[in-house]
């Protein structure tokens, strides 16, 4: 999911979206858990000092997490996926692996499930997630990753090796 707790507050506020909104503590020794991508464009990313996020954009409209509700909406997310996929794999409240392998029958049959999940989250939740399809999930992970927000990208099995090749080892 694509800056989920942040996309959660805007989904929940719409005067949100669109906005630099920035989900973390408000104390002195306060961090970023999660920005949206418009706070990104100033250089705020999580992990980052409370106190810095704000240097950079000061217009941020921080708010305090509300877990429970992002895992209300986790679990929305991944009993509507595991009932797309035979192998849904959860690895934190906004990332998991399917294995459509046996269902897709091709890497293009597979980009389509992936199409197909996209407009379906966004459809019944209201959110946006980033998807790659890969021949393993290291792989579907950085791809899912490389054109964030609303990626869709695919890794054939016979280009993995160039794909991963030009990337950065960190």
């Amino acid at each position: 999911m694509d800056a989920f707790y942040a996309s959660v507050e805007a989904l929940d506020d719409p005067r949100l979206a669109g906005k630099a909104v920035v989900v973390g503590g408000k104390g002195p020794r306060s961090v970023v858990a999660v920005c949206s991508y418009e706070a990104r464009k100033y250089g705020v990313h999580s992990a980052m000092p409370m106190r810095r996020a704000l240097d950079l954009c000061p217009r941020a409209i921080v708010l305090r997490p509300r877990m429970e509700r992002y895992r209300d909406i986790s679990r929305a997310i991944f009993e509507y996926l595991g009932g797309q996929a035979p192998l849904v794999e959860k690895m934190s409240v906004d990332e998991g692996y399917l294995d459509i392998s046996e269902m897709a029958g091709s890497d293009e049959g597979a980009l389509e499930i992936g199409r197909l999940l996209k407009a379906e989250i966004r459809e019944q939740f209201g959110l946006v997630c980033s998807v790659g399809v890969a021949p393993c999930k290291f792989a579907a992970k950085i791809a899912s990753d490389l054109e964030k927000p609303n990626a869709l990208v695919l890794v054939r099995a016979e280009d993995l090796l160039d794909f991963l090749a030009p990337l950065d080892v960190g």
